[in-house]
């Protein structure tokens, strides 16, 4: 039960991340955001949510069961 408690927890961070990123982006090609990121605020965020899609489903520290 944990570890599908856990997948789901790094599934919502990798959607919550492309939204993120379609939402301040307008796409979700790496060509394109890296193009026109810049930094701040919404890529920290959009790091953010990918970094804990990454840590959820690889089981790292902190999510790891």
């Amino acid at each position: 039960m944990k570890a599908m408690i856990v997948n789901r927890v790094g599934d919502l961070g990798v959607v919550m991340g492309i939204v993120l990123c379609y939402a301040h982006y307008g796409s979700v090609e790496y060509g394109v955001i890296m193009t026109v990121a810049g930094g701040g605020v919404p890529a920290a965020a959009i790091g953010g949510m990918l970094l804990i899609g990454a840590i959820g489903k690889s089981a790292q520290i902190g999510l790891h069961t």
